[in-house]
């Protein structure tokens, strides 16, 4: 390929929305172009690592035995009012009508349609298992657009479905799926963790997230690492503390606290560890009769160490919780606790709450909570003396550094990811509501058991880039880069020998098959490395009238401080086995 016959858009400064670094070096580099909050059209330079991508994901795909679909990007609304995601999704979920003004929706997903799909052609154990895929246009309505394509609203996905006759197939499915997804993550050459997930929306029993590893990642990934485990933060789970409650020691006191609201700086006036203190955080659940009215809210009284955050993914599956909860109203607060946030605690409310205490407050003694009191709080505190036993006791925070291992191997450490695949074991959750059976062995219908399992193509060319990069542009993988190799030929249009020694190195690169682009549209050579450098292709190789005089061309792959300077008769050797060809 050569320049003047692509496309090369560079820019020198990024727009002034552009926050991370993915989102402003694919701006510069031409890569992307905005076209609305959250929309962007894909400019050839882009198209090509796009394209990059999913030749990997096929190859892997059909390799572990998928087979490739297409499904559409407009769906039917009726599918999804089947399963209850057409009310249950929200706003996210992009809903249009027809001119016979049928209901329809923009597909975020595909479960519906694979579903229908499977329950009309999959009709007899002789045809299970079976996986399909495909690579499509998706469009979820963020509220707030942000980051390029790392969140945005339209994107492009791999979505794959698996359906087995019982959950065993289905747990080998979920196995060559993950397997599958470690090789694609092997091949594109990023550093990634699978890491154990909750299902989220989507639901099911079973999940795991690849995750790139990247100081900007949005989740936050605990692992072990003297052993194999590691979760993402919303299911890493902590244990209780090895040692028994100790007996108490002190006496309750009410004792001011004028002004010290917040555990921090209670703990900091009364010259306590904050590991001695008790944050008190208040969820309600509403209770609806058949018409959906509100007829009832409990109140729930979560508590947890001062130095620790709740984790409202945990707490979502404490039971009486699982059905859904909000953060109470400060009218409901008062009303049960006698006092506005700040200074609450479980002694003394004024009305009944439902107290679900961390793993770690339920073995703490002599500790300080609130009073129920504007500038009090309670020291020596002990349960079962000054408190009933909470109601419930979970694992309802989150992990920090240090923590033992779940694993029972070494202590916990976190870094950060960004989420690019996710796999899933669905069960019988869409199968079951669309009533998709099989015909067994015996001609009974029974139920086909799911998996579901998506990469965001998209997505991964931000996360590769927040990976890699530094202050010069992108540093793009070999396996994802648009061109592997750059030819820099200086003063091309005016040396006859730099021209043919450029024009033979390209022609012979391509002739192996290598992804090559000869920039022929001679710029100066600052502005020549410049381009290509913000662009990231991985190796250069520059051409010039005194390099050809003493019989070298340089070599310089991207990461490299320095050229190397190669003899012109091996400059071919040299580069093939750089390329590993």
């Amino acid at each position: 390929m050569k320049a003047t016959q692509f496309f090369v858009a560079t820019l020198k400064e990024a727009p002034a929305d552009a926050e991370v670094a993915s989102h402003r070096l694919m701006l510069r580099a031409g890569l992307i172009k905005r076209l609305s909050a959250g929309i962007y059209s894909y400019m050839p330079m882009g198209l090509r690592v796009i394209r990059k991508v999913e030749a990997i994901i096929r190859d892997e795909m059909n390799a572990a035995g998928a087979v490739e679909l297409l499904m559409p990007v407009v769906q039917p609304a009726e599918l999804w009012q089947e399963t209850g995601r057409f009310e249950k999704m929200g706003p996210e979920l992009l809903r249009v009508k027809d001119r016979h003004s049928r209901d329809f929706v923009i597909q975020p997903t595909s479960e519906e349609v694979i579903t229908d799909i499977a329950r009309q052609e999959l009709r007899s154990y002789r045809q299970l298992p079976r996986n399909f895929y495909h690579i499509q246009t998706k469009f979820r309505d963020e509220r707030r657009p942000r980051f390029g394509l790392m969140r945005g609203r339209e994107f492009t996905m791999k979505d794959a479905y698996s359906f087995d006759r019982d959950a065993q197939g289905a747990s080998k499915s979920y196995q060559v799926m993950y397997d599958a997804y470690c090789r694609i993550f092997d091949r594109f050459g990023l550093q990634y963790r699978a890491v154990a997930a909750d299902t989220g929306a989507i639901g099911g029993d079973l999940s795991h997230e690849f995750q790139v590893i990247a100081d900007t990642g949005e989740d936050a990934l605990v692992y072990s690492p003297q052993g194999d485990y590691a979760a993402n933060i919303e299911l890493a789970e902590c244990l209780a503390p090895a040692q028994p409650r100790l007996p108490a020691t002190q006496t309750m006191a009410k004792t001011p606290t004028p002004g010290k609201s917040t555990c921090e700086d209670v703990a900091a006036l009364l010259r306590q560890p904050l590991t001695r203190t008790v944050k008190s955080l208040v969820l309600a659940t509403d209770v609806r009769d058949g018409a959906g009215r509100v007829v009832d809210t409990v109140i729930w009284l979560l508590l947890v160490r001062g130095d620790h955050a709740l984790n409202e993914v945990k707490a979502g599956k404490v039971d009486g919780l699982r059905d859904g909860f909000r953060f109470a109203t400060v009218g409901e607060i008062e009303a049960h606790f006698g006092c506005k946030p700040g200074y609450l605690g479980p002694i003394g409310t004024l009305k009944p709450v439902r107290v679900v205490a961390d793993r770690t407050v339920a073995l703490m003694s002599d500790f300080v909570c609130g009073a129920n009191a504007r500038d009090f709080h309670y020291t020596g505190v002990n349960w079962g003396r000054d408190l009933p036993e909470p109601d419930l006791v979970a694992d309802i925070r989150n992990a920090v550094v240090g923590d033992p291992s779940p694993d029972g191997n070494g202590v916990l450490a976190i870094q950060r990811g960004i989420e690019v695949g996710h796999v899933f074991y669905l069960g019988t959750k869409y199968s079951r509501a669309m009533n998709a059976t099989y015909l067994d062995e015996s001609g009974k219908p029974q139920l086909m058991e799911m998996g579901c399992y998506g990469i965001g193509v998209t997505r991964i060319l931000g996360a590769a880039i927040e990976q890699g990069h530094d202050e010069r542009g992108i540093i793009w993988p070999d396996a994802m880069a648009p061109f592997r190799v750059v030819i820099c030929p200086i003063g091309m249009d005016r040396s006859e020998a730099v021209r043919q020694q450029a024009l033979s190195l390209h022609d012979g690169l391509a002739a192996l098959g290598v992804d090559v682009m000869l920039d022929d549209r001679g710029e100066r050579p600052g502005a020549m490395f410049a381009d290509w450098e913000l662009i990231g292709v991985p190796h250069r190789v520059v051409v010039s009238d005194r390099g050809i005089k003493e019989g070298q061309v340089e070599f310089q792959g991207r990461r490299e401080g320095a050229a190397t300077k190669v003899a012109l008769g091996e400059a071919m050797v040299v580069l093939r086995n750089r390329l590993g060809i």
